[in-house]
């Protein structure tokens, strides 16, 4: 079987020859044969619309999916987390990959687990870069920054002090809180999207099936959106879908 060092898909590119991409799981030689007889335009057509936002800044509601290593699984060591995120119909958005694979990342991953600091990147399906979600360590303020993939800031997550209650201010890049982020005692899978009193949407822990749940910490969320709003804004708060994962559902110690 031929091998190739750079994925022809999602651009990924290794110093080491592959035949299936290790990111997004193509086998490179097939891929090359079905694209073999495209045209350049239906080509270049594909490519805009795996590449642009335009299908986020369309969706109302979005599914995250994290996706586990069968390692990880079967020895419990932490790996460095994946999500997929799809539209309301299941089709793939965006990947978000985390970042480190140093000695010193595996080891902070080991200790630190859940309340270990991050990088993690958001693709396209066609492999462009879209924001960069950065986590510094917190005990208990925990917090979570927004960008563009070139480091332009769009916005953070953070925590905020409160009695037997889960609450972070979502924050845009002028340092204004626009929405909160509410999580109700007695509804430990939910997050309302508050503005004042009113609820504007929610993101909610779904549940994964028996097997996986009994077997595995990986987590399935939805969010909907509030109406009305622009690009970042839906990048922040998707943002905090994976800050909320590592701080109350990644492992039972940080709940």
């Amino acid at each position: 079987m031929s091998t190739y060092s750079k994925c022809p898909k999602c651009k990924f590119s290794a110093t080491s020859s592959f035949s299936e991409c290790p990111r997004c799981g193509v086998i490179v030689s097939k891929f090359l044969q079905k694209t073999k007889g495209d045209k350049p335009a239906d080509r270049k057509d594909a490519a805009s619309k795996n590449d642009g936002l335009h299908n986020l800044e369309q969706a109302n509601t979005l599914i995250i999916r994290q996706q586990k290593e069968w390692g990880e699984i079967l020895t419990g060591f932490e790996t460095k987390n994946r999500y997929e995120v799809m539209d309301h119909m299941s089709n793939p958005l965006i990947e978000a990959l985390e970042e480190g694979d140093s000695a010193m990342a595996t080891i902070t991953r080991l200790f630190l687990k859940a309340l270990r600091p991050f990088t993690m990147h958001l693709f396209s399906p066609g492999g462009t870069g879209l924001f960069k979600l950065t986590r510094p360590f917190r005990f208990y303020f925990h917090e979570l920054d927004v960008s563009r993939s070139n480091g332009a800031p769009l916005g953070k997550i953070k925590r905020r002090f409160a009695m037997l209650r889960r609450i972070y201010s979502v924050i845009d890049h002028n340092g204004r809180e626009i929405f909160e982020l509410f999580g109700p005692l007695l509804h430990p899978w939910t997050f309302q999207i508050k503005k004042g009193e009113q609820e504007l949407g929610k993101i909610t822990k779904k549940w994964s099936g028996l097997a996986k749940e009994s077997f595995t910490d990986a987590d399935n969320f939805g969010i909907t959106f509030p109406s009305g709003i622009d690009l970042s804004q839906k990048a922040v708060l998707l943002g905090a879908v994976f800050l909320i994962d590592f701080v109350h559902f990644e492992n039972s110690g940080n709940r």
